[in-house]
């Protein structure tokens, strides 16, 4: 039976800036109209918290009972490794995404904002479907499109609609910057996995590209969430704050540059969310100096 440690392990909390930097992205972009609602923040942060975890524990549960993650390095695997029963873990998803859910019915129901229902059962159902069902799209090379959707532009822009009730540029700038760099999250990750999940018949968009190109696409991703913060700041100008956040990419970069493999690449994983969630809050306060444009 896993203890409490290894349940946490299972969560994978290097992988929650992904769901944090988003609600401080749209709130950022909420304040520069003059809407941030921290109430409203909250409840944001809920959902996007207890659908990681939920993907996460998802991710455990599909990747176990296929034997995918049989060889796998990095994080505790509760499926994998048999530290817990398959039905536990699937509890445990399925418990993080009902609570995702009403967290978000209770954002919804404050904010009037009901036209985010459906988009936040197709992120229940993209959570579970990346490693789960039938024809799991993590396996054919469209994780990182998924995570970039979900976790970038719906997480980022759903968060401001909440607040303000309208969508901005620097909001959607802001977003495609978040999905960049959540995605880039997924390139490391998969990076590191990618002899296992190559062995397996796991098609990660890393084992189509290979290990070259993958590490050149972790580059690009940055490149592009730094491109959104400078195309920001010529409509919020201290949202240059942003770039700052690329001291956090030094180790990354040298990591990928030296070839690393394995768990030589677990820093690059961590680098990364690190990264992202550094990006995310000197964005938002980039975003709200100034007050409402």
């Amino acid at each position: 039976m896993a203890t409490f440690n290894e349940w946490v392990g299972g969560a994978r909390p290097r992988t929650l800036p992904a769901a944090i930097s988003p609600v401080l992205v749209g709130t950022g972009a909420a304040a520069a109209v003059g809407a941030s609602d921290s109430a409203d923040a909250l409840l944001a942060l809920c959902v996007a918290l207890a659908l990681q975890v939920g993907v996460n524990y998802a991710n455990d549960y599909s990747d176990g009972v296929r034997g995918t993650d049989a060889t796998r390095v990095g994080p505790v695997r509760l499926v994998g490794q048999g530290l817990s029963a398959p039905s536990s873990v699937k509890f445990a998803a399925f418990l993080s995404f009902a609570l995702a859910g009403l967290f978000g019915l209770a954002l919804v129901a404050i904010t009037q904002t009901f036209i985010l229902i459906p988009i936040g059962i197709g992120a229940i159902v993209a959570a579970w479907t990346y490693t789960g069902g039938d024809r799991p799209y993590g396996y054919r090379g469209l994780g990182e499109v998924m995570v970039f959707v979900f976790f970038g532009l719906v997480a980022t822009l759903g968060t401001l609609y909440t607040q303000a009730l309208t969508l901005t540029l620097p909001g959607l700038l802001g977003a495609v910057g978040i999905g960049s760099l959540a995605s880039a999250i997924l390139v490391a990750n998969n990076l590191r996995d990618l002899p296992g999940d190559a062995a397996a018949g796991k098609h990660t968009l890393a084992v189509r590209l290979g290990d070259a190109k993958t590490r050149s696409l972790w580059v690009a991703l940055v490149a592009v969430a730094m491109a959104c913060a400078v195309g920001t700041a010529l409509i919020r100008p201290w949202a240059l704050l942003a770039l700052g956040s690329l001291v956090f990419a030094a180790r990354p970069v040298r990591a990928l540059r030296s070839g690393a493999t394995g768990r030589e690449l677990i820093p690059v994983l961590a680098g990364t969310g690190i990264l992202q969630l550094a990006y995310a809050v000197l964005l938002a306060i980039g975003l709200s100096i100034g007050g409402a444009a």
